[in-house]
């Protein structure tokens, strides 16, 4: 589901910032497998590495949300900003009475690196062309709250100021 990159415009874009709503990520454990195999010609084992089926549907799953809320590939950098929510347990409020600051560190939750590599994989070709284009990266992890286990992902375009533009 990912663009074609010759249809992309490679100027720097000035589009206002989107936000996206987003499953929560598959760990990056789950995301990646790999298998022994022999080789025929050397008759060797090698390792093949390769994504889940679990991992496409995720990477499907993001994608048709991006392109249901109209995000297009950007070109040139770009900021992303990540808020992940862990799931909220049903014993959460016995929780919060036991420790009422810091309850929610007790919450099991994928790290914000693993959370980071999954999502910036799923929306290749989908909100950036390529994810070599992340210039800033900002992550949080959120208390887990009423609205479910999910990522908030905001995506904005990096525009630089022109420097000295009378000496070229």
């Amino acid at each position: 589901m990912s663009a074609d990159p010759a249809s992309i415009a490679h100027t720097r874009e000035t589009r206002a910032p989107v936000t996206l709503v987003l499953p929560y990520p598959i760990s990056e454990n789950r995301y990646w497998s790999n298998r022994v195999a022999r080789s025929k010609k050397t008759g060797k084992q090698i390792v093949l590495t390769f994504v889940t089926d679990e991992a496409r549907q995720y990477r499907d799953d993001c994608a048709k949300l991006a392109i249901a809320a109209g995000v297009r590939p950007l070109a040139g950098r770009v900021c992303v900003e990540l808020q992940l929510y862990p799931h909220r347990p049903l014993d959460w409020a016995k929780r919060a009475r036991k420790d009422p600051d810091y309850w929610a560190d007790t919450v099991q939750c994928i790290d914000l690196g693993n959370c980071e590599k999954v999502l910036s994989d799923a929306l290749n070709g989908i909100a950036w062309v390529d994810d070599k284009q992340h210039h800033r990266i900002v992550k949080d992890r959120m208390d887990p709250d009423e609205h479910g286990a999910r990522v908030v992902v905001t995506i904005s375009p990096i525009v630089r100021e022109a420097i000295a533009p009378g000496l070229f």
